[in-house]
């Protein structure tokens, strides 16, 4: 390995095998006591970790093996915004959600927050080689308004009632469809009248769950932030007072790059019909980086999603990471990918006696971003479940 990549004068890393093939999705590589050293991400001191019983430890403990020496230590990664049960016709079978989860997981995502899911994944609780999942429950969206078998269909006078439910359903998070094609206008608009949404986010705050929602065009982002939301994803219709009431209130953005990069397909696929909301989704497209640069300049917290299910691949957190490198740089995007978005999902940091939750990397993602798309190391809930075979 080029010197330069080693942490404050070391070698290359020294891995405890040198056969790069991937543990099975059923049983981890080692489970007993693990030793790291390296340089530990976000603030790249070099030093070492020890794990113990899923945990970690930062005082030495006897009879470890040593996993990686000189290496780059990060906290699990994080999609804010993934649909682990999710296919393209809506639900699938659980070995298919199995494989979607095993994915993220091989490409260092340990902590995912499902943005929708139709169908129950709370059997993936059980299974400890699998990331662990912040729910939604099932997205709410308006009767024959949003992509069909997806979402939990309602007209507004049921709102508040099926929020109430999937509060109940989710972990602490309901996900709402916030605009979509209206068919009389020929372009996007609202799902939910704002007053309707106001008094459903305050049912939601009353039985502590948060709100987000998808929002593409410009007047539900604007209409959910006053109403008191706590997200938003994708936000390509922000404005300068939008943004600018969102970071005064912390509501957070989950811009999910990769799948902005489908509005071209999506303005195609709607131009016979819709082509009002065809060119508004090219217009959206080409002002992104503008719109989405603001946010991030003005204080908005921004998060690494995905949005993979449906028609996205899972595992393509890397990608998503280089794509938000391009609105705030390499350190916010990683930041935005494993330790801020860890915070603010509640994951502890890497401290003694916490999660032992850890990617290794054999250079530094802040010097090469791209390195952060070939984990050597993936360690979960204290297990080697990803890298190289002993």
């Amino acid at each position: 390995m080029d010197q330069q990549h080693a942490p404050l004068g070391l070698g290359g890393p020294e891995f405890f095998a040198h056969s790069h093939g991937v543990a099975a999705p059923s049983g981890p590589l080692h489970t007993g006591a693990l030793h790291l050293h390296g340089a530990i991400l976000p603030d790249g001191e070099v030093g070492e970790l020890w794990v113990v019983d899923g945990v970690l430890r930062t005082e030495p403990v006897a009879d470890a093996v040593t996993v990686c020496r000189g290496a780059w230590i990060m906290p699990g990664l994080v999609d804010a915004h993934c649909h682990v049960g999710l296919g393209p016709h809506g639900p699938i079978a659980n070995e298919v959600a199995e494989a979607q989860a095993v994915t993220d997981r091989e490409a260092g995502t340990l902590l995912i927050r499902d943005a929708g899911s139709p169908i129950d994944t709370r059997w993936i609780d059980d299974r400890n080689d699998l990331p662990r999942i912040i729910r939604a429950g099932r997205h709410i969206a308006r009767t024959k308004r949003y992509l069909r078998d997806y979402a939990n269909e309602v007209e507004p006078e049921e709102l508040i009632d099926e929020v109430a439910r999937q509060a109940v359903v989710g972990d602490g998070w309901v996900k709402l469809v916030g605009d979509w094609i209206d068919r009389d206008s020929g372009d996007l608009g609202p799902l939910w009248p704002a007053e309707v949404a106001t008094a459903a986010i305050a049912k939601a705050h009353e039985l502590g769950a948060r709100v987000t929602a998808h929002c593409f065009g410009e007047e539900s982002v604007q209409q959910l932030v006053r109403a008191g939301i706590d997200g938003i994803e994708h936000g390509t219709g922000l404005d300068p007072a939008t943004i600018e009431l969102m970071a005064a209130r912390g509501v957070a953005l989950v811009p999910t790059m990769i799948n902005l990069e489908n509005f071209p397909a999506f303005a195609d696929a709607g131009e016979e019909k819709f082509p009002r909301y065809a060119a508004h989704m090219r217009d959206l497209y080409e002002r992104r980086y503008q719109t989405l640069g603001a946010a991030v300049e003005a204080g908005v917290p921004v998060f690494a999603g995905t949005d993979a299910g449906g028609t996205i691949p899972h595992g393509l957190i890397a990608a998503e990471v280089e794509l938000l490198a391009k609105l705030g740089g390499v350190d916010f995007a990683l930041g935005a990918a494993s330790w801020r978005a860890r915070k603010w999902l509640g994951a502890p940091e890497l401290a003694d006696g916490q999660w032992a939750d850890l990617v290794v990397y054999a250079a530094d993602p802040r010097r090469e971003v791209a390195v952060l798309a070939h984990p050597e190391l993936v360690i979960l809930r204290g297990r080697v479940v990803a890298g190289p075979v002993g």
